[in-house]
């Protein structure tokens, strides 16, 4: 008997431990681990990180938002890089996109926000109400009112459903939870431009993409763009929980005393991890190692399923790669897991790739050899 809820279909298995990029079992097995924890680890269960955690505990986990925090200004420092943005902590990525959305219409006096079909924000009403796949929504109806949702990609369509009271714009560069779908970068840029020219407010959602995952530190970077909002979570604790908002000054009134707030948003232990994760994602040579692993990676699965007659497409940025396939993803998943790989599903028919970007191209190799098999072996039955 469990005394847990059943909303998590969960494995028969249980990681005790970690040793940089794999994880370790119950029963002891390793395993490379290609998902970071749902692109949260993205250092791998890192030793600086592990440490400048265990030093702030000795100092003081907690103290309450109505307090001073240097380690938050610094944080926020790392992350904002100019004086153009300032930040606010929070605890997951859910959090920070409602926190997007509240900041959108109060900045603007507007209530409507563009969202896009296929999208994923969170899970809570406000983000789930932004998030454009009906069965996330199902049975928890009557949803937040004033979202609308345009096709992906699709300029036009975006255009056609803007109206006076449209505050903002609200997107995943690459749609990760819909099957690693990435956004085309004229469109990105003619969306930015038309909402420049008409006062409306862009909030790029870098939950999964953020914090190194494509390449460079925020995905935005690759396509030219100036973000008014932006959310992040995932990789930014590097396994500890916390989320950010930042927002543009020219914005930044709307969020006065008193207009939000959060208990633990900006713990010290969560501002410990995200300052020594920044320090070293932060870093161009560090940036630029996840880049060239990406495009060995995808050398790597490119070659293993060459003519493979049930992939039908692989695609990503840096290392954030879905593999879209005729298969079964699930037996995908867990013949991969029985030889000592996991990875992720994305949307129906996509084997999602998130290994840390710490990964050596030694275990690229392998992890690509490992999927090759799973997918022939499941050929074969």
């Amino acid at each position: 008997m469990s005394y847990l809820f059943k909303n998590y279909l969960r494995a028969n298995i249980e990681f005790i431990k970690a040793n940089g990029n794999e994880l370790i079992d119950q029963t002891g097995r390793s395993y490379i681990d290609f998902s970071s924890g749902i692109g949260v680890t993205n250092l791998g269960f890192n030793e600086d990180v592990k440490k400048a955690v265990e030093q702030q505990l000795q100092l003081i986990w907690h103290s309450p938002n109505i307090y001073k925090s240097q380690l938050q200004e610094k944080v926020a420092e790392k992350l904002i890089r100019t004086d153009d943005y300032v930040a606010f902590f929070c605890n997951s990525g859910t959090e920070a996109n409602e926190a997007a959305i509240k900041l959108a219409r109060k900045a603007t006096g507007k209530t409507e926000i563009i969202a896009f079909h296929q999208s994923f924000h969170g899970r809570t009403y406000g983000s789930m109400s932004a998030t454009g796949q009906d069965a996330i929504k199902l049975n928890f109806e009557p949803v937040v009112p004033g979202f609308k949702f345009a096709e992906f990609n699709n300029f036009s369509s975006f255009k056609s459903l803007v109206t006076k009271d449209t505050a903002a714009v609200m997107l995943e560069l690459i749609q990760g939870e819909s099957g690693v779908m990435p956004a085309n970068k004229t469109f990105i840029q003619q969306l930015v431009e038309f909402c420049n020219q008409h006062h409306i407010l862009v909030i790029i959602d870098e939950i999964q993409t953020g914090i190194g995952r494509t390449g460079k530190l925020f995905a935005y970077e690759h396509y030219d763009i100036i973000p008014d909002i932006i959310t992040l979570a995932k990789g930014l604790g590097n396994g500890i929980p916390v989320g950010a908002l930042l927002g543009k000054r020219n914005i930044s009134g709307a969020f006065g005393y008193g207009s939000h707030g959060t208990t633990f948003g900006g713990n010290r232990l969560a501002m410990a991890a995200a300052l020594k994760t920044l320090e070293i994602v932060n870093d161009s040579n560090f940036l630029e190692s996840v880049y060239h692993k990406g495009q060995y990676l995808l050398n790597c699965l490119n070659k293993a399923f060459i003519d493979h007659p049930r992939v039908t497409d692989i695609r990503g940025k840096g290392l954030m790669i879905g593999i879209e396939t005729t298969c079964n993803i699930n037996e995908i998943v867990s013949k991969a897991r029985t030889k000592g790989l996991i990875v992720l599903t994305a949307g129906t028919n996509v084997i999602r790739l998130l290994p840390p970007l710490t990964i050596t191209n030694e275990q690229i190799e392998e992890g690509a050899s490992i999927l090759k098999e799973s997918f022939n072996e499941l050929d074969l039955e």
